[in-house]
């Protein structure tokens, strides 16, 4: 049975990217991948705008984050944590797959 590849992190780190910044705005884009979004966006990053991107990244790609199990404070907090995380949700899925 032939399972789709996973995308390489830096297409996924590019996705994630755009999912964001169709809910952020202009001010996302001068946001380095690494930096903390609360941070680097103080009120315009607030715990609801955490929940829409959570969710919008699950559409993307997907996946499904359970907000008790993964720490979603640390997975999403910076573009290239949220990439890794959804690698590896990928990764996993992918594996099950090739199982079944």
């Amino acid at each position: 049975m032939s399972t789709t590849p996973v995308p390489a992190i830096d297409d996924l780190r590019t996705r994630v990217r755009a999912v964001l910044a169709a809910r952020l705005g202009d001010a996302f884009e001068a946001v380095p991948s690494d930096a903390d979004l609360q941070q680097a966006l103080g009120e315009r990053y607030d715990s609801l705008t955490a929940m829409e991107c959570i969710s919008a990244v699950e559409e993307e790609f997907g996946i499904e984050v359970d907000f008790v199990a993964d720490d979603v404070r640390h997975w999403f907090s910076t573009v290239d944590l949220m990439a890794s995380f959804t690698h590896d949700r990928l990764e996993d899925s992918a594996a099950l797959m090739e199982g079944r």
